[in-house]
């Protein structure tokens, strides 16, 4: 097949020094709206959305974003090329920067699926699956992976599943530097018990200087990320921390990563997000649904406690609004 690989703007090679991870049920567009706030530089990524979800399942919601979350990539959980190809498609048409394929999530349900980590087995089918993604999507096709799974050795197959995937025209890898165990540990474990490889990823770095390469797992500061950027990554990707301590991370993220001024202030980025909760609240939202990615904002602030407790036992109730954000915030000393 011709090779229709988009490689990508500067813009956006440049805001995937830093990214924030796709999360199952955390990085919704409540979610990235929020860090978009904190950071306006940062590359945010929709939560996996499966490829059938959207062409046999007509799913088009979960392809919902505001403008102002750009740059924002849509993950893509799939192995049928055709059926990624006009998955692809849809999220290209649907605006988003970036469409990345997920090969590295070790869920049961992705294994049972044919997709996620288990890819990594077959990376012929994922060049495949990229290479027909690339034909009809305007936005840049990328992977984020693993270093292996199972009993694979990654020192053998990493280099080899790069260089197959890469073949097919991708250009920009994200690599979780942990092996994914499919047969006996849960997806919670494999965030954790495998141990992490940074080295390997700074190999595949130095192996392959063409390549947009950045690193995942367990990095949990700005202070674990800036060496592996000096060290010639091109990016860093930070799940976890980013989500429950989102100012710790993205609040001076723009300064530090990019060079770019300082942005608001905790209180100021909840008082962003005030007109934002009101037009979801007049669509007929709920509040919790925004607040819940909200309750780490204030992590190791003095009231952090009180903020948590009282948006955990308020923003559920019937009629809770801005006024219970304020209330809210009026828990913490500095804001008050």
């Amino acid at each position: 097949m011709e090779n229709h690989a988009n490689q990508g703007t500067p813009e956006l090679r440049r805001a995937a020094r830093l990214s924030v991870a796709p999360m199952m049920d955390w990085t919704d567009r409540h979610c990235r709206y929020f860090h978009r706030l904190i950071s306006t530089e940062t590359l945010l990524f929709t939560e996996m959305v499966t490829a059938p979800a959207l062409v046999r399942g007509g799913a088009l919601h979960l392809l919902d974003y505001a403008p102002e979350e750009h740059p924002v990539a849509l993950q893509l959980g799939g192995s049928d090329p055709a059926e990624l190809r006009q998955a692809a498609r849809m999220g290209a048409e649907a605006g988003y920067d970036e469409v990345n394929l997920n090969v590295g999530c070790p869920s049961d349900r992705v294994q049972s699926g044919c997709f996620g980590a288990i890819l990594m087995t077959r990376p012929e089918l994922v060049a495949e699956c990229v290479s027909e993604m690339q034909a009809e999507c305007r936005a840049e096709v990328t992977v984020k992976c693993r270093i292996g799974v199972d009993e694979q050795i990654p020192e053998d197959v990493l280099p080899a599943f790069i260089e197959t995937v890469a073949a097919a025209g991708v250009t920009r890898f994200t690599i979780h530097a942990r092996k994914a165990w499919l047969e006996g540990l849960s997806p919670k474990e494999n965030r954790d018990i495998p141990p992490l490889d940074y080295p390997l990823v700074h190999r595949m770095k130095a192996a392959y200087p063409h390549l947009h390469i950045s690193i995942n797992g367990g990095i949990a500061t700005l202070d674990d990320a800036i060496p592996h950027l000096e060290q010639g990554l091109d990016g860093v990707m930070i799940g976890r921390a980013a989500y429950h301590q989102p100012y710790d991370i993205l609040g001076t993220a723009d300064a530090r990563i990019y060079g770019k001024g300082t942005g608001p202030t905790r209180a100021e980025v909840v008082h962003q997000m005030l007109p934002y909760i009101e037009a979801h609240l007049t669509a007929g939202g709920r509040l919790n649904q925004i607040t819940r990615h909200m309750l780490g904002l204030f992590a190791g602030q003095p009231g952090a406690r009180q903020w948590r407790r009282y948006l955990s036992e308020n923003a559920h109730a019937t009629g809770a609004g801005p006024e219970t954000v304020l209330a809210a915030l009026a828990q913490i000393p500095e804001a008050a």
